[in-house]
C-alpha cells in the first residue's frame, strides 16, 4: 500500500484540475485523429472511384477505337484505298497517343504521391523547353510571347517540359474553337513567370484550387475529358522544383496559369532584342528550331 503524507485539499483541487485539463487534450488529439483517418479514408475511396472511373471509360475508349481500326484493317471484305488505310491508322496512333498520356499522369501522380520524385536542378532555356511542350496540341493553336532574352531558369528540364505540356494541353482543350492560347514569359527580380492564357469558360473562385486536386476536371465543362490528373501532375512537378503554379481569372473571361520559377544564376547569351516581336504561332517556333 502506498504511504506518505496526504496533500492537502487544496493541492488535490489543482491535481484534479490539472488531469481533467490532460484528459481533455488528450480526447481532443484523439478525435482529431480519427477525423484525419476518416477524411483520409475518404480521400482514398474518391480516388478509388475517380480511378475505376477513368480505366472504365478514359482507357476502354481509346482501346476500343484502336481495336475497331485493326479490325477494319484485317477485314478480308472490304478493299481499302491508300487514303482510307492511312486514316485508320491515323487514328490507331491517335488512340495509342492518348494511352500513352494517360497511363504517363498516372504514373507521375504515382511518384509525386510516393515522394520519389527527385529534380535534377540545373539552368534552363525556355527556348529550348516550351517548344517541346507544345508537342500534344495542334499546329496553330498556340501563340507564343517567349523573348529570347529572358534569364535562364532553375530547374529540371524535363519536369518543367512535363509540367509545361499538361498545363497548355488543358488552355487549348477548353478554348473556343479557333482561338489560340498565349503563352507569354517575362522576368520579374529574381523570378521567371510564365502565363498559359486562354479565352475558354473559365473557373469559378471557389474552384481555382480545386481544379489543382487529383481527378478534378477543369470546370467539368462538358468538353472534358481524361481523368483530371493534368493540372495536379504540373502542379506537383512545380513546387518540387520550388516553384508555384497557380489560376487566376483572364480579362474578359477564360482562365490564365501563371508558373513561376526561381531565375538561373546562369544566363543565357545575350541575343537580339525581340521586344518589340509580336507573338508567333507554335509552327513558326518549330519552323525556325
Amino acid at each position: 500500500a502506498l504511504t506518505g503524507r496526504v496533500p492537502p485539499a487544496e493541492d488535490r483541487r489543482v491535481l484534479a484540475a490539472f488531469a481533467a485539463q490532460a484528459a481533455v487534450v488528450l480526447d481532443r488529439r484523439r478525435l482529431r485523429e480519427q477525423a484525419d483517418r476518416a477524411l483520409a479514408l475518404a480521400e482514398g475511396n474518391r480516388i478509388r472511384t475517380a480511378l475505376l472511373a477513368a480505366v472504365s471509360h478514359d482507357l476502354r475508349t481509346p482501346l476500343a477505337g484502336i481495336k475497331a481500326a485493326v479490325s477494319s484493317l484485317r477485314s478480308e471484305d472490304v478493299e481499302w484505298s491508300e487514303e482510307d488505310r492511312a486514316e485508320l491508322l491515323e487514328g490507331i496512333e491517335d488512340g495509342a497517343d492518348r494511352l500513352d498520356h494517360l497511363v504517363g499522369n498516372l504514373l507521375d501522380m504515382s511518384r509525386l504521391h510516393t515522394g520519389t520524385v527527385t529534380p535534377l536542378m540545373r539552368g534552363t532555356d525556355l527556348d529550348e523547353v516550351v517548344p517541346r511542350a507544345l508537342g500534344g496540341v495542334p499546329e496553330h493553336s498556340v501563340a507564343l510571347d517567349v523573348p529570347e532574352t529572358l534569364p535562364m531558369v532553375d530547374a529540371d528540364p524535363g519536369l518543367l517540359e512535363r509540367a509545361m505540356a499538361n498545363v497548355i494541353e488543358n488552355a487549348v482543350k477548353y478554348s473556343p474553337p479557333g482561338e489560340r492560347v498565349l503563352v507569354a514569359a517575362s522576368a520579374l527580380a529574381d523570378r521567371v513567370e510564365v502565363r498559359v492564357v486562354d479565352r475558354g469558360p473559365g473557373v469559378p473562385d471557389e474552384a481555382k484550387e480545386r481544379i489543382f486536386a487529383p481527378f478534378q476536371r477543369h470546370g467539368d465543362a462538358p468538353r472534358g475529358s481524361g481523368v483530371g490528373l493534368g493540372l495536379a501532375v504540373a502542379r506537383g512537378f512545380t513546387e518540387a522544383m520550388g516553384g508555384t503554379l497557380n489560376a487566376d481569372d483572364t480579362p474578359g473571361g477564360g482562365l490564365t496559369m501563371t508558373l513561376t520559377l526561381h531565375a538561373a544564376d546562369v544566363r543565357p547569351e545575350d541575343g537580339p532584342d525581340d521586344s518589340g516581336r509580336g507573338p508567333v504561332t507554335a509552327q513558326d517556333e518549330r519552323r525556325a528550331s
